[in-house]
């Protein structure tokens, strides 16, 4: 783990974004068993490919008219309980980090896995993310089209 201080800056970007931070298993459970609607989870991570990549590609993102209900993060080790327990709501992928995971009604409907971040541009990780919103975010029923 790395101390509190060096990762403090890196929790702040996505916290001034308006993600809710999770940071223990109970905080994970609270936010996501029983989530209805959309719940977009990030787990961030110290190395280069979040800094310079996932974190600018959901800053993007968020600008997009269509959203997800919610918006958390966990970060991969730093919080290992919390990610372990976050990353149980998407098993079906294996663990990486940086990651992007968008929930509908606690399921995994759509994820963004580090080898799909690393080698690419912000702008085109928030264009696979804004497809999604756009996929995703509505509610259901509201279009046939969707």
């Amino acid at each position: 783990m790395y101390p509190e201080e060096m990762v403090q800056p890196m929790r702040a970007e996505l916290a001034e974004m308006g993600f809710l931070e999770l940071r223990t298993p109970e905080e994970v459970d609270a936010a996501l068993k029983n989530a209805k609607g959309t719940t977009l989870v990030f787990v961030n991570s110290i190395c280069g490919c979040a800094a310079g990549k996932a974190r600018p590609a959901a800053a993007l993102a968020l600008k997009h008219s269509t959203r997800p209900d919610r918006i958390t993060t966990v970060f991969a080790g730093q919080d290992g309980e919390a990610t372990a327990k976050a990353r149980s709501y998407f098993s079906e992928y294996p663990p990486s980090s940086p990651s992007i995971a968008l929930l509908r009604d606690g399921k995994a409907v759509f994820m963004l896995e580090r080898y799909q971040i690393e080698g690419r541009m912000a702008e085109e990780i928030a264009a696979d993310l804004t497809q999604a919103f756009d996929r995703f975010c509505v509610p259901l029923g509201a279009s046939a089209t969707r």
